[in-house]
């Protein structure tokens, strides 16, 4: 197996640049940190191009089972490791997992749930969101334009593997929402307003849209215009309101239902 031993090394300075959005746009990959992820990507059969372990990994023998032959495995020194993870305690175990450059347009035909992200920024409420997706069945997350880049490490990280489970992609969700409409899927947005139900009004359904909206300020007022409801949800005690992905867990797991 090749080693790399220094920080130095030209091929881990590229590696390197897979933490900023210029890097991850010039080589058209992101990097997986840590077990959990490389083997949901193993087990999913994305595209991965190169493995980097240390001497020190844990579960080389369960990573030995699931990689398969043609990905090219390097061992990496823990000084490496740490430079390339986030984590203060690295778990000896990377991916450089390929971006494709093949453009993901809106489907022909949509079904099932499906959730849009209208300008949330921060990693954690972004993860949590997808994974809570995963779990809800839901069929896709739609990241809007000035939400946070679906590549970044720290928004990788936090889907915890959901990822590879459901459809992500990365549009304008204008566009989106004509779609729906056009296939007659309601489309729900989010809003604390008189104007908007409570999201107990509404009957759970199998298709359906629901946008859920910056942490500070919320939806758009373009997208709020275009939604067939927009719906809250009622806060009986004297919390002045709910983070942004406890009310999407609340709401995906209600409005949608599986067939």
């Amino acid at each position: 197996m090749e080693k790399i031993e220094s920080v130095q090394n030209p091929h881990i300075k590229q590696w390197l640049k897979l933490k900023t959005k210029k890097g991850r746009q010039q080589q058209q990959a992101y990097l997986l940190d840590g077990w959990h992820l490389v083997k949901e990507a193993l087990r999913a059969q994305i595209d991965l191009q190169i493995i980097l372990v240390t001497a020190e990994f844990k579960y080389q023998a369960e990573f030995e089972e699931l990689k398969s032959a043609p990905i090219k495995t390097i061992e990496v020194s823990a000084a490496i490791a740490k430079r390339l993870s986030e984590n203060p305690a690295p778990q000896g175990i990377f991916a450089i997992a390929a971006i494709s450059r093949k453009p993901l347009n809106i489907p022909a035909q949509i079904s099932g749930g499906w959730l849009l992200l209208d300008s949330v920024q921060d990693p954690g409420n972004i993860g949590t969101m997808v994974r809570t997706a995963d779990a809800a069945g839901f069929a896709g997350v739609v990241f809007g334009e000035k939400t946070a880049d679906l590549f970044q490490p720290k928004v990788v990280r936090a889907m915890q593997g959901s990822q590879f489970h459901i459809k992500l992609f990365k549009g304008r969700l204008v566009d989106w929402i004509t779609r729906f409409k056009q296939q007659q899927i309601p489309v729900f947005g989010t809003q604390v307003s008189p104007q908007a139900v409570s999201y107990r009004q509404i009957k759970a359904q199998a298709n359906l849209a629901l946008i859920m909206g910056n942490e500070g300020n919320g939806m758009t007022d373009q997208l709020l215009e275009m939604t067939d409801r927009n719906l809250y949800i009622p806060i009986l005690g004297q919390a002045e309101s709910l983070n942004v992905a406890v009310a999407a867990g609340i709401l995906m797991f209600y409005l949608h239902r599986v067939d």
